[in-house]
């Protein structure tokens, strides 16, 4: 059976790509979304990755991204005073740096000039299921009806928990997330962010064109907070705690000294999804974030949400009916995500390590970057991933 129609539940990142890839696929999609509103002044930054923008390409999509995001092309390892310039891929462009809201407008407005229709204030609650489509059901008593459903709807996904009521929901990595800028201006150009081991925590830099600079920082805790407990507590308070964990460390303590409490973000506890047994059942899927979400760490998590929005526009446009449409598009997505979730996660072990890691790493750092580290060999695979929108999909394609 030919899908026709779609609802694209989520209005975030994956959401307007996925709209926009399956009207390009003959595919009529609308996104609804849960906020009354755009995300204007919300969520931190977050970088575009070389494949995210080959993605992005495939939609039109990525010179919206390119004009609101600004080039990163220098990436500095630091251990204590040792310092390590990572070598960029060659023929891949730099990573694109863009703060979270504007990405979401910029692919909110693109969705919209290629005629996709957005509604906000439309929190899903119930699907029903009928022999020829879906019926999505929302707060405020509205419904919508299409051949499929599409669950974009990110780490605390409704639509993952009708696919599976029994699915893993997201896991606490063991950090809160922090991001502000300072008063102090720091020696590297605009472009070079700088990945700092701290003594007791991990923290990353980088110039601010303007003047000043740009931090964020993860601090390991115990025990996860809500992103309203998290803020609940004063700035100020955080401020004093991040002072004692990066005490010593140059240039963190003098950028947390520099730093005034109105400007610090608290981001809240860092969550990614570990493996789902299930990511679609009968017209519904997933895509991004509410079937793989990777620690913050991988520098991929909208690159992949991207990439899967477009890989599941192909599937349905090419292969006979949702069943074997979402089966190749899982095949082709799930080795590619977890691969990267697995990388991810044994960087997030480093930003945490344990007193004798503590006194290791400056040894063996400088080792791994020269080997299981090395750049092509780390993430070449990944940045060099390119979807050929125009190959179609083989129904048994590997």
């Amino acid at each position: 059976m030919t899908v026709r129609t779609a609802l694209v539940i989520g209005g975030g990142v994956a959401g307007p790509v996925a709209a926009m890839a399956l009207r390009r696929a003959g595919i009529d999609a609308a996104v609804y979304e849960a906020y009354p509103a755009t995300a204007d002044g919300v969520g931190g930054s977050l970088a575009i990755a070389p494949n995210g923008l080959a993605a992005l390409r495939a939609v039109g999509a990525e010179d919206a991204v390119l004009a609101v995001s600004r080039p990163m092309p220098g990436m500095v390892m630091a251990i204590g005073r040792r310092r390590t310039a990572i070598p960029p891929l060659p023929g891949v462009p730099a990573l694109r740096l863009l703060w979270r809201a504007d990405l979401h407008r910029a692919l909110h407005e693109r969705a919209v000039s290629e005629g996709v229709p957005i509604e906000h204030g439309r929190r899903l609650v119930a699907v029903d299921e009928t022999g020829s489509g879906v019926v999505a059901r929302f707060a405020d008593g509205t419904t919508a009806a299409a051949d499929i459903l599409v669950g974009a709807d990110g780490v605390h996904s409704t639509v993952r928990s009708l696919i599976d009521p029994a699915a893993p929901g997201p896991r606490y990595t063991g950090l809160l997330g922090f991001e502000s800028s300072a008063g102090l201006d720091v020696p590297e150009d605009d472009g070079t962010i700088v990945y700092s081991f701290g003594r007791r925590g991990f923290y990353l830099y980088r110039r601010h064109p303007g003047g000043g600079t740009e931090w964020g920082a993860n601090l390991p805790q115990e025990r996860p907070l809500t992103p309203a407990e998290a803020r609940a507590v004063p700035a100020a308070e955080w401020l004093r705690v991040l002072a004692g964990v990066h005490a010593g460390d140059d240039p963190g303590a003098e950028l947390i000294r520099t730093t005034s409490p109105d400007r610090l973000q608290v981001l809240g506890s860092l969550k990614i999804m570990p493996s789902l047994p299930h990511w679609h059942r009968g017209r519904m899927v997933l895509v991004g974030d509410a079937a793989h979400a990777p620690s913050n760490s991988s520098g991929q998590g909208a690159s992949l949400a991207i990439e899967s929005a477009v890989q599941l526009a192909r599937c349905l446009r090419d292969l006979p009916g949702p069943g074997p449409a979402f089966e190749a598009y899982e095949r082709l997505r799930r080795p590619r995500v977890e691969r990267v979730a697995a990388r991810a996660s044994r960087i997030n072990h480093a930003k945490a390590p344990g007193p004798v890691a503590r006194l290791l790493m400056p040894v063996l750092m400088p080792l791994a970057m020269r080997t299981v580290m090395a750049p092509e060999r780390a993430v070449g695979p990944e940045q060099r991933y390119v979807i050929d929108w125009d190959a179609p999909v083989a129904q048994t394609q590997p």
